[in-house]
């Protein structure tokens, strides 16, 4: 366990987070359940504007990449501790404005927007929008016009650095959906084109290599190319570069495979990307951008953590163990997406010693409905309370309602004070939105 001042073992011998017990927390909420420590979300949010504002003369904004986690609560968060955000959706959007986040300090992603969310973010006045297709060019810069604004904008260019992550959440290699090459004339040719858009006022570029990186390396190098490319740019097209956004992509703690890393030791990897893109703009002689960065894993992944009450246990002699549980795939897809490992342990007995390694099996109809595969527990019986740790990015995000489960609540918890942000659903949530054709009556 990557243990903080509010992630620990208490003196009960019970997981504890925020001050909160985590037996107490099932007790009374009820589990499946997504328990998330504000204290560490701030903390996050705060190392790495700090770090900007020491390093880099407050020039620059983090951005929180809210795809990791959306819902108002961690808007609300996010606006009381100064930092803007990104969203790749209406939804996500609408979220937004719904808890009072101010427009300006919004950007807009995605490589399909579609016409109903680009007129949404131009009526709301959004900050900037990252560009990702010629036809979206041209659909903001109409849309744009009717309105009678220019908007600002940022392309997405794609520097081809291969961080070494999972296939499915590389986004820079060659082949990736997501913005124009460097390396084959793409993005010089997309950046001339939106040059000569009236309605749009191009600020600079954005990028964004993958998901949990851990080498600082992956981003020295994608800032040497971007930068490069700044200076190629400025001198075919004569575009001076006011705004670099270099995405995120830092990593986190899920198991002993990954570093475990302080809140301050984050610091370093920002650390790392302005001083080389400080460096390389005085190499080619370039004025130093406005940056931003988008870090969404790294605040909230190890924030979260998800509650479950241990079901039926099954062996399969000289095989293997499930331990089963009351969720599912439906609310923690990652390992049935990813394989993604995880670390878990029972909250109730959280200082007993591992005896056995064990899947954890969810309760869905689907063979492949793992939580987490080889995981060392003490011997689990029904009753239990069992954690899944850093779990607060891409779960709830991704929670269906398959088989029709329910998607848990959320809860936030300080100096051992829990409220929901999420409410929990019912079965009439399940069927609120059906319909019975005549026909069928």
């Amino acid at each position: 366990m990557n243990s903080r001042d509010t992630l620990k073992i208490n003196s009960a011998g019970h997981l504890e987070i925020g001050g909160a017990d985590c037996t107490d927390l099932a007790k009374e909420f009820g589990t499946p359940l997504y328990v998330y420590d504000e204290t560490h979300i701030r903390n996050m949010m705060r190392v790495y504007q700090d770090t900007i504002k020491e390093a880099y003369d407050g020039r620059g904004l983090v951005l929180y990449a809210s795809k990791a986690f959306s819902c108002e609560a961690v808007y609300a968060i996010a606006k009381q501790e100064g930092i803007g955000i990104d969203v790749v959706s209406g939804g996500e959007l609408y979220t937004a404005m719904q808890a009072g986040f101010p427009a300006e300090k919004i950007c807009m992603h995605g490589n399909n927007k579609l016409k109903h969310e680009i007129e949404f973010a131009l009526d709301r006045k959004i900050g900037t929008i990252v560009v990702d297709a010629y036809s979206e060019a041209d659909m903001l810069d109409e849309e744009a016009r009717k309105r009678g604004i220019v908007q600002d904008i940022l392309l997405r260019i794609n520097p081809g650095i291969e961080a070494h992550t999972h296939a499915y959440v590389q986004t820079a290699t060659p082949d990736s959906k997501f913005g124009f090459s460097i390396a084959d004339g793409t993005a010089e040719k997309m950046t001339a084109y939106l040059l000569q858009k009236k309605n749009l006022r191009l600020k600079g570029f954005h990028c964004h290599i993958g998901s949990q990186i851990f080498e600082k390396q992956s981003f020295v190098l994608a800032v040497e190319k971007n930068v490069k490319f700044m200076s190629d740019i400025k001198n075919s097209l004569g575009f001076v570069t006011e705004s670099l956004n270099m995405g995120g992509g830092f990593g986190i703690w899920y198991t002993q495979e990954d570093a475990k890393l302080t809140v301050k030791e984050y610091k370093e990897y920002l650390l790392a990307l302005i001083q080389t893109l400080k460096k390389e703009c005085g190499t080619y002689g370039l004025q130093l951008p406005f940056i931003y960065i988008e870090p969404g894993r790294s605040i909230v992944g190890e924030a979260g953590i998800t509650l479950y009450t241990v079901g039926a246990v099954k062996e399969i002699p000289g095989i293997k163990k499930y331990v089963a549980i009351d969720g599912g795939m439906f609310e923690s897809p990652r390992y049935a997406l990813y394989h993604s490992k995880y670390t878990a342990l029972l909250a109730n007995r959280a200082n007993d010693t591992p005896t056995e390694m064990i899947s954890i099996a969810g309760k869905c109809c689907e063979s492949g409905d793992i939580i987490a595969a080889n995981v060392n527990l003490p011997k689990a019986q029904t009753g239990d309370i069992l954690a899944v740790l850093s779990t607060g990015a891409y779960h709830y995000s991704m929670a269906s309602n398959y088989n029709r489960n329910l998607i848990p609540p959320a809860i936030l918890v300080k100096d051992g004070k829990a409220d929901y942000i999420v409410k929990p659903q019912s079965y009439e949530d399940l069927v609120r939105n059906d319909l019975i054709p005549e026909r069928l009556k």
